[in-house]
């Protein structure tokens, strides 16, 4: 079934991840603020973070590759 995917893709729990970011973001954020609309702002600003976060470490472990 996941034969024919890139190695990236075949694996399931990568397929997870934007929705654990997502929730992660609106808990926290809800922890924080009462107003759903600071909730939505902050949710998406912690989504910015951890995307760019999780960016940079897979850049950099690509980078490393490419010099083994």
């Amino acid at each position: 079934m996941l034969s024919g995917l890139a190695p990236f893709f075949a694996n399931g729990y990568f397929w997870h991840l934007p929705l654990i970011i997502v929730i992660v973001s609106l808990v926290y954020s809800a922890t924080r603020h009462d107003d759903w609309k600071l909730i939505g702002v902050e949710a998406y600003r912690w989504g910015v973070r951890m995307v760019t976060f999780l960016g940079m470490i897979g850049l950099g472990l690509y980078v490393v590759t490419l010099f083994t």
